[in-house]
Formats: structure tokens, sequence, C-alpha cells
């Protein structure tokens, strides 16, 4: 498969990108940054220097004509105020969604956030409620369009060695190894049942292909 990763820079694209670039895919990540060209390209993707904030639509739609699948990825990032969560984790997800549309690519993993169900609420941070409403509204924008689209929502992410190991659907708060994360997101691009699923993950007992699938059932 063909797969384009936005934000391709960032933890979990690395290492999702040796994923599936180990077993065969090729893969391309979006970075907006050109000094993370060489990082990209040592976790054997395949750089593309595109910045999703400032990018126009058939610009995105060109680099993912051809494309099997697209990973969102992307996020404003620590030290980021409340406008960037919204122009990187909502605009740039709506922007890539638009633009798979465009390209005919039916096949989009939202890598979301546990919390995007409810958004911000009363008495949490201002960035951090800012953070989860773009969330909200990007996982809300895609899963209202005709794309077989599956919305991933970690919890608090680590840096542990994977497990292979997790708990799906509404497992309650918990933390996950961004390895693992990675992890459920090849599982969900070969498994076609899971076109139209969102779900929670953290980490937990049951091996990430068989949870995934006892959650498809």
């Amino acid at each position: 498969m063909r797969i384009v990763i936005a934000g391709g820079h960032g933890k979990i694209a690395l290492i999702l990108s040796r994923q599936l670039a180990g077993r065969g895919d090729e893969v391309v990540g979006l970075i907006r940054n050109p000094a993370h060209e060489a990082d990209v390209r040592d976790a054997r993707a395949e750089p593309v220097l595109l910045d999703l904030e400032t990018a126009s639509l058939d610009e995105v739609a060109a680099v993912l004509a051809g494309a099997d699948a697209v990973v969102f990825a992307a996020g404003a990032g620590a030290g980021s105020g409340a406008a960037r969560k919204d122009t990187v984790d909502r605009g740039a997800a709506v922007l890539l969604a638009d633009a798979a549309e465009r390209a005919g690519v039916r096949r989009y993993v939202m890598i979301s956030s546990m919390g995007a169900a409810t958004g911000g609420e009363p008495g949490m941070d201002d960035v951090f409620a800012a953070y989860l409403d773009a969330k909200k509204a990007a996982d809300d924008d895609l899963m209202a369009r005709d794309l077989d689209w599956t919305v991933i929502r970690p919890g608090g992410l680590t840096d542990d060695p994977g497990t292979g190991t997790v708990s799906v659907g509404r497992p309650g708060r918990g933390t996950i190894p961004r390895e693992d994360v990675a992890r459920v997101v090849v599982a969900a691009l070969d498994d076609p049942a899971t076109a139209g699923v969102v779900t929670e993950v953290v980490s937990g007992p049951h091996r990430v292909a068989v949870a995934l699938a006892d959650l498809t059932d």
C-alpha cells in the first residue's frame, strides 16, 4: 500500500513509518520543516514538504493522488497556543479529508485523543480545552463524510517500549506507549471492518489485532 502520513515527523508518525515500511508498504511523510527530512528518511518514508496550515486543497490533493490511505498524525504540539490547536488539530485534519475526497482516497485513519468525544470541559486549562475542542471538531467532521474512516483515541502517550497488548472501546483513563498506538493504526489499516469505528485505546491485556476484531464483531 501507499500510505500518506500527515505530521510525518511526529514520534508516532516515525514509529508508524518504520512499521509500515518494514513490511513493504510505501510511506510518505508530510512535514513542514525541511530540517526533518533526514529523520523521515531514516524511518524509511519519503519526506514531502507540505505545510497543512498554509497549503491549498489542490496542493494537498496532488500529494495524495495514487495513495491507498491517509493517516492524520499531526498536532500543534506542546507549547503551542489555542489558535494553533485549531489551525492544526482541526483545520489540517479537515483539509486532509477534503483532499482525500478530491484525490479519491477513501481510507482515512485519524489519530485523535481520549476526551475528544466531549471536547473541552469547564475547569480545564484553556489551551488543553481548546485542544480537545479542536480534536472533537475534526473527528465530527470526518465522521460526517462518506469516507472509510477510523478514529483512534489514545490515552496518555508514553515513550515506553510497546507491549503489543491493549484495551479498546471505552476502557477508561490510562496510558499507552506510542509504539502500540502505531500498531493499532497498522491493524486498523489492515482490517476493512474497522471503517466507521471510533475507539479509545490504552494499554491492556489483549493483542492488538484480537482487540480490534472483537470491537468490530
